[in-house]
């Protein structure tokens, strides 16, 4: 039978290993030449932002750079990792690492939601979203990124797979210290 925790851990299988491409492909498009990427992916990213009205893809500022950056430096080396030990299930060794991640990824959701919310977009070169139907279509787009990192936070700080309890009658090694 499948465990809830099962069913996360596939859940949370399937965001990282999509995350891969999903960088690769897209998001660092923003930081690396345009002559590094072939047409169609350039022409798919273009799509992407016209489409969806998606300004900080198409022209980032710097500060969306930076989260770029640190996707690039920092999460891209942990998304494969992450995928395997969710894949396999129940790897402990992924808690700390899973924690630190998902506090990182839903702290630099918080400006960009924001941004997309609140800021008066102008109307060119690269225009954002003008109506409110732009503006949660474009939301519904970045959201999963930040209630799935928030879903990760909770299963590793609650699940008693990922954080279990002590032991009955086990005294934790700080607490001898101070008897």
């Amino acid at each position: 039978m499948v465990t809830d925790i099962r069913i996360l851990e596939i859940i949370f299988f399937l965001y990282f290993a999509s995350h891969i491409p999903i960088t690769l492909f897209l998001d660092l498009q923003a930081l690396l030449p345009e002559h590094v990427y072939p047409q169609a992916l350039r022409d798919l990213l273009k799509w992407y932002g016209e489409d969806f009205h998606d300004p900080l893809m198409l022209q980032p500022p710097f500060w969306f750079k930076s989260f770029i950056f640190c996707e690039a430096l920092l999460q891209l080396p942990f998304f494969p990792v992450a995928a395997y030990a969710f894949l396999k299930g129940g790897c402990k060794w992924i808690r700390t690492p899973a924690i630190v991640y998902s506090t990182h990824v839903a702290t630099t959701l918080v400006p960009i939601l924001s941004h997309i919310l609140f800021h008066d977009f102008p109307a060119g070169p690269h225009p954002g979203p003008q109506t409110p139907k732009q503006r949660w279509t474009l939301v519904s787009i970045y959201v999963p990124y930040l209630l799935i990192p928030l879903l990760l936070l909770l299963t590793m700080l609650f699940s008693s797979t990922y954080n279990p309890t002590p032991e009955a009658g086990h005294v934790p090694a700080k607490a001898k210290k101070k008897n």
